[in-house]
C-alpha cells in the first residue's frame, strides 16, 4: 500500500479469455465500474503479468493472467449533503439498508446533481460512507431504478463494501421484486434466461441480446394473482442487471403496467393509470437478504408495495 493508492491485483477469469481487458477486469474488481477500470487503462496504472503497462482497454484478455490496478484513493466527495427523508430499515456502523421511494435517483448523474439518494445518505451518515463506489457514488453498492421502489443497502465502511460485492458478484443476494404486468400469465411461473446488452438502436434502452453477447442474465418469476387484464408476479433475480425484470417480462410478452420504456400502454388500463395518476413502471424491491459482511449473520428485510401501486393493484382485481 503506497500513500494515497491502493495496489489490487486481478486475476482474469478462465471463461473471461478472449473478452475485452476492460471487462475482464471489472469482472475481476466487482468494486470498480467498467468506465473507472477504462480510465485506470488508459491512464496507465495498470500493468500487465509482463511488467508492461496494458494501455489498450480493448486488448484481448487471457484467462489465469494477473494484473496489478493502481487505484488512486477516492477524494473527498463534493456532493452536498442534503436533508432528505430517508425510509431507514436497518443501520449498524458497517451498513444501511433503504427503502427507497420511487422518484428518487440513486447517485447524481447529468441531469441530477442533487436531490439523490447519495446527497440524502451524505446528511443522514454525517460523511461516513465507503469510498469505494468514487466521489460521485460514496456507499453505493448496487442501485435500483428511479422510478422503481424499494429496499436497498449501502456500504459505511471500504470492507462493507468490498465484502458486499462479492455477494453481489456470486448472485447470492436475495433480491425479490413485486411486479404487476400486462396481460393475463397463464403459467403459474416460469424463468427467463436470456442475455441482456445496451440496445444499439436506443442508448437509454436495455435488450435480450444472442448467447454469447452482454450479460448474462436470470430471473425466476412465480404468479401470485390474477388481475383485470394483468398480473401480479414476484420475480426473483439470479443476476442483477440493469433494467432485467423490466426487459425480461417484456420479452416474454409481459411488460410491467406503466413501464414507459419497455411497455405498450393497453386501452384497458389507459385510462386508469391516467385517473391515478400512475407514471411509472409498476415495479417493488420486496425482498433483501444477505450476509453481513463482517459479523456474518444471516440478514434479511422485507417492504410492502407502495400506496400507489397498491391502489393500482386493488383497482385491477377482478
Amino acid at each position: 500500500m503506497n500513500q494515497g493508492v491502493s495496489i489490487l491485483e486481478a486475476r482474469i477469469a478462465d471463461e473471461a479469455h478472449g473478452w475485452r481487458l476492460d471487462r475482464a477486469l471489472t469482472d475481476a474488481l466487482p468494486t470498480l465500474s467498467r468506465e473507472r477500470v477504462k480510465a485506470l487503462i488508459s491512464s496507465g496504472a495498470v500493468t500487465g503479468p509482463d511488467g508492461a503497462l496494458a494501455r489498450d482497454p480493448a486488448r484481448k484478455a487471457i484467462g489465469g493472467a494477473i494484473f496489478q490496478v493502481v487505484v488512486p484513493d477516492p477524494k473527498p466527495a463534493h456532493n452536498e449533503a442534503q436533508d432528505i427523508p430517508l425510509n431507514v430499515v436497518f443501520e449498524d456502523e458497517h451498513l444501511i439498508v433503504l427503502d427507497k421511494p420511487a422518484g428518487l435517483v440513486v447517485h447524481p448523474a447529468a441531469g441530477n446533481f442533487d436531490g439523490t439518494l447519495v446527497n440524502a445518505l451524505l446528511h443522514h451518515c454525517a460523511g461516513q460512507l465507503s469510498g469505494i463506489g468514487g466521489v460521485a457514488r460514496p456507499g453505493i453498492v448496487h442501485r435500483i431504478d428511479k422510478d422503481t421502489s424499494g429496499l436497498m443497502v449501502a456500504a459505511k465502511t471500504d470492507p462493507a463494501h468490498v465484502g458486499l460485492a462479492h455477494q453481489f458478484k456470486a448472485h447470492s443476494i436475495d433480491r425479490r421484486y413485486r411486479a404487476i404486468t400486462s396481460g393475463a400469465v397463464r403459467l403459474t411461473q416460469g424463468t427467463v434466461n436470456a442475455p441482456l446488452a445496451r440496445s444499439p438502436s436506443n442508448r437509454k434502452k436495455i435488450a435480450v441480446c444472442a448467447e454469447g453477447h452482454g450479460k448474462h442474465a436470470i430471473t425466476h418469476w412465480r404468479k401470485i394473482r390474477e388481475l383485470r387484464d394483468a398480473t401480479y408476479v414476484e420475480c426473483r433475480l439470479e443476476t442483477g442487471r440493469t433494467h432485467q425484470v423490466r426487459v425480461h417480462m417484456a420479452s416474454i410478452g409481459h411488460p410491467l403496467v406503466g413501464d414507459p420504456l419497455y411497455g405498450s400502454m393497453r386501452s384497458t388500463h389507459r385510462g386508469l393509470l391516467a385517473t391515478l395518476g400512475f407514471q411509472r413502471q409498476a415495479l417493488h424491491a420486496a425482498r433483501l437478504g444477505f450476509i453481513h459482511p463482517i459479523n456474518g449473520n444471516a440478514l434479511a428485510f422485507d417492504s410492502e408495495i407502495p400506496a400507489d401501486m397498491q391502489e393500482l393493484f386493488n383497482q385491477l382485481i377482478v
